[in-house]
C-alpha cells in the first residue's frame, strides 16, 4: 500500500477523497467507490500502486489514437479498479471486483515500466484498459520518468477525474482518449453510476491544457444510438474543436449487457453522417473492418493515413501537412 494523493482528513476519522468527481467520504476501514483506496486510521491508502493487472505492447491505434504518433507502439499498463460501474465494460474482470478480493497483479516499478517500454521500441506509455485515474499515484511516477526518457504519455480515460487530479497530470500527459459514453445525465447515472458534466468538463480542460484529445463513443443499440443523442455528442465535440477525432465504435454484447444486439453498421454510418453535419473533420469507425479507418485530408479529401485494422500501411503527411495540398492536419504525425 501507498499513501494516496488528493484527500483531506476530518476530526471524526473520515477522509474525503478528491481524486475524481465522486468525492467519496470514506469511513474508517472502508473503501472508496473505486475499490482501491481505503481509509486506514484516518489515512487514505491506495492498494494498486506498482501492481499491474495488465502490461502489453499495443499499436497506438488500439487506444484508439489515430492522430498521435500513428504507426508506433505504446507500452500499455493498467492497475485494478474503476470509478464507473458500466454494465457493458469489456475489461470488467480487472475493473470491477470486490475490493476485499484483490486481483492477481505483477509488481513492476515505474522505472521497470519505462525500461520495458524502451526495450520494446515503444514511443509512448499508455495508461489504459481500466480507469487510470484510480492509479494516479503510479501513473504520475511513471509519466515523470517516461518524459525524462523521451517517451510520450497517453491517458485513456472515462474523463471523471477531478480538477486537482487534472492539475497534477497536465505537465506530464501528452495525449488522451476520453470515452464520451452518453449525452444524457440520466444514462450516465443509470448505467455508469456517474454524471455527464464532469466528463464534458475534462474534455474542455484537456483542450485548454494543450493536450491532444480524441473522443470515443461506444454506440449501444437502444441506449445512445438515436439521432438526437448522436447529434448532441457530435455537436459538443465540434463545439470544443472540430479537429477532435471522434471514434464511433461498434458495440458487441459483453458483461451485463450480454442480451443486447451488436450495433448495425448502418447505425455507425448514420452517426458518421451526423458527425459530418456537425462539422467534425475526422470521424472513425471502430470494430468494423470495411470502412472508417483511414485518415483523409479535410481540404483535398485524399487519403493521408491508410490503415488495415491496427496496422498503418502508408502515411502521406510531412511536418503535419498533407503532402498533396499542404493543408495543416491536426495531431502529431512527424515528431522531432
Amino acid at each position: 500500500m501507498k499513501e494516496a494523493l488528493l484527500y483531506t482528513q476530518s476530526e471524526s476519522g473520515k477522509v474525503r477523497c478528491q481524486l475524481c468527481a465522486h468525492g467519496c467520504i470514506i469511513r474508517e476501514g472502508k473503501f472508496g467507490f473505486c475499490g482501491v483506496r481505503q481509509n486506514i486510521k484516518g489515512t487514505l491508502y491506495t492498494h494498486n500502486y506498482a501492481k499491474l493487472v495488465a502490461a502489453n505492447v499495443d499499436p497506438v491505434e488500439k487506444k484508439p489514437l489515430y492522430h498521435f504518433l500513428p504507426g508506433t507502439l505504446a507500452f500499455s499498463i493498467a492497475g485494478a479498479g474503476c470509478n464507473f460501474r458500466c454494465g457493458f465494460c469489456q475489461n470488467w474482470q480487472i475493473s470491477q471486483f470486490d475490493p476485499l478480493s484483490p486481483q492477481p497483479a505483477d509488481d513492476l516499478s515505474a522505472k521497470e515500466v519505462v525500461s520495458l517500454a524502451l526495450q520494446n521500441n515503444c514511443k509512448s506509455i499508455a495508461y489504459t484498459y481500466t480507469e487510470p485515474t484510480v492509479y494516479l499515484e503510479f501513473a504520475l511516477d511513471t509519466a515523470r520518468l517516461a518524459k525524462e526518457a523521451g517517451l510520450y504519455n497517453i491517458f485513456v480515460s472515462n474523463g471523471y477525474m477531478s480538477q486537482q487530479a487534472m492539475d497534477l497530470l497536465k505537465p506530464h500527459i501528452d495525449a488522451a482518449n476520453i470515452d464520451l459514453k452518453f449525452f444524457k445525465d440520466s444514462s450516465y447515472l443509470r448505467i455508469c453510476a456517474a454524471h455527464l458534466k464532469p466528463v464534458l468538463d475534462s474534455i474542455l480542460r484537456l483542450k485548454d491544457a494543450a493536450i491532444w484529445v480524441e473522443v470515443t463513443t461506444l454506440v449501444i443499440p437502444g441506449e445512445n444510438d438515436s439521432p438526437d443523442e448522436l447529434s448532441g455528442l457530435s455537436g459538443f465535440i465540434a463545439g470544443v474543436d472540430r479537429d477532435i477525432p471522434w471514434h464511433i465504435s461498434r458495440f458487441h454484447a459483453d458483461y451485463k449487457f450480454d442480451s443486447y444486439q451488436d450495433t448495425p453498421e448502418d447505425t455507425l454510418k448514420m452517426a458518421s453522417d451526423i458527425g459530418n453535419a456537425a462539422g467534425l473533420r475526422y470521424i472513425y469507425a471502430g470494430n468494423v473492418s470495411s470502412w472508417g479507418q483511414d485518415t483523409f485530408c479535410p481540404v483535398c479529401r485524399k487519403a493521408l493515413v491508410e490503415r488495415e485494422g491496427f496496422r498503418v500501411n502508408k502515411i502521406n503527411i510531412e511536418e503535419n501537412r498533407c503532402i498533396f495540398c499542404r493543408a495543416d492536419i491536426a495531431g502529431l504525425f512527424n515528431p522531432p
